[in-house]
């Protein structure tokens, strides 16, 4: 199991270097290119939808190449795109090999957490908060070193970094495959009795429902986390910041973010999943809505870190929450409830580029405002629709 996480931890750092490296790029990208906020935004939304892709088909692949086959394909995709980016093509170039480098985040992400939740059984809030740890470093280091490549003209070298590093990341997946992750066919078949049996015991009427309410959750969180990260440091730029100062909001946002990742898991095994998710997302609105009436860049600064704190560990627990609220859930479940978060992933921001072109960078706070009530209100319906599953689950592992 230390394999396992500590390769889980490389490769989510990866792919929080890479789905980071076009928001702290953000823009003078847009700039270099001469399109808009909107075409930036098309392009996260490309990656995104590829990020779909990776998690529908994920379980399909998984039985057609082997767990260890897709996971290293998932791999090469990543170091393909992002060093197609590395060499600044023409943007339709960069739109057409956006799907690529997402169906290589997403397949990664969706695969990797699927063998941690469904391997550490009770421990599964720290083990995914520990992986969730990484992704945060990643994200955290990504504007920290994107800030002297902005201010030296060589924003694209970002792109050949994180190439490299999954060149290497692949390699170890490669040598150090974990040996658990390997199933013969009858402890397979007999897993997949087992998860069966285990979703006979509700309807599938509420289990719709449920996977639904936690899908949506899933869908909004992501869909704001990579929003904020992609358009937090224009809110900045247009109070006065540099750009390279600005994309540093997001160092602050990932080192809160890195610090509650360090405890989420433990507070959430403490206090309970759905109470966790309950006041972490009522914490959200209230530091959101501040937002809304703050001007100064310090108060900005503060807010984002209170932010990241808060956030930190929403999608990991909420991941877990969701496949402990649906018993019996397997690779398909949460891949599922990952396929949320990607179609989430990939229309927000596009809807976000498209708000700030047609109403100004200012009138985004308002924007994200909604996104945090909407989040506590999802939340809140999950929490109510999977009760008494979570009873029964609680039960049956008693």
């Amino acid at each position: 199991m230390t394999r396992l996480v500590i390769l889980g931890c490389i490769a989510f750092l990866v792919v929080g270097l890479g789905q980071l490296v076009v928001g702290t790029v953000m823009e003078p990208m847009v700039h270099a290119y001469g399109v808009q906020y909107g075409d930036g935004g098309q392009l996260v939304m490309n990656q995104f939808l590829g990020g779909v892709a990776g998690v529908l088909l994920a379980p399909w692949l998984m039985k057609l190449l082997g767990k260890k086959k897709l996971l290293l394909t998932a791999l090469a995709c990543m170091v393909l795109a992002e060093g197609i980016y590395a060499f600044q093509p023409p943007w339709l170039m960069m739109l057409i090999t956006g799907p690529i480098a997402g169906f290589g985040f997403g397949t990664t992400e969706a695969v990797v957490a699927s063998f941690i939740i469904l391997t550490a059984g009770n421990n599964a809030n720290v083990a995914m908060s520990r992986v969730e740890v990484s992704f945060g470093v990643g994200a955290l280091l990504m504007p920290f070193a994107g800030a002297p490549l902005i201010s030296s003209g060589n924003w694209m070298t970002g792109f050949a970094v994180v190439s490299v590093l999954a060149i290497v990341t692949l390699v170890l997946w490669l040598l150090f495959w974990p040996r658990e992750l390997d199933q013969s066919k009858e402890e397979a078949k007999e897993a997949e009795i087992k998860s069966a049996q285990a979703q006979a015991s509700i309807s599938r009427s509420r289990r719709n429902i449920i996977m639904i309410a936690c899908g949506l959750f899933i869908a909004v969180y992501v869909g704001f986390e990579i929003s904020l990260v992609h358009y937090f440091p224009s809110l900045l730029v247009k109070n006065g910041l540099s750009d390279a100062s600005a994309s540093l909001s997001l160092s602050v946002y990932w080192g809160a973010m890195v610090l509650g990742r360090l405890v989420s898991g433990h507070i959430a095994d403490r206090w309970g999943g759905a109470p966790y998710m309950l006041v972490t997302c009522s914490a959200c609105a209230v530091l959101f809505l501040i937002l809304g009436i703050t001007e100064s860049t310090g108060g900005m600064f503060a807010l984002a870190f209170g932010m990241g704190l808060v956030m930190s560990g929403m999608y990991s627990i909420a991941i877990v929450f969701s496949s402990r609220a649906l018993p019996g859930s397997n690779e398909k479940t949460i891949s599922f409830l990952m396929m949320f978060g990607g179609v989430g992933g990939a229309f927000m921001p596009k809807l976000t580029g498209w708000f700030i072109d047609r109403n100004g960078v200012a009138d985004m706070r308002w924007l994200f405002v909604g996104f945090a009530i909407a989040m506590l209100a999802v939340i809140a319906w999950a929490i109510i629709a999977s009760r008494k599953t979570r009873k029964l689950a609680e039960a049956t592992a008693a």
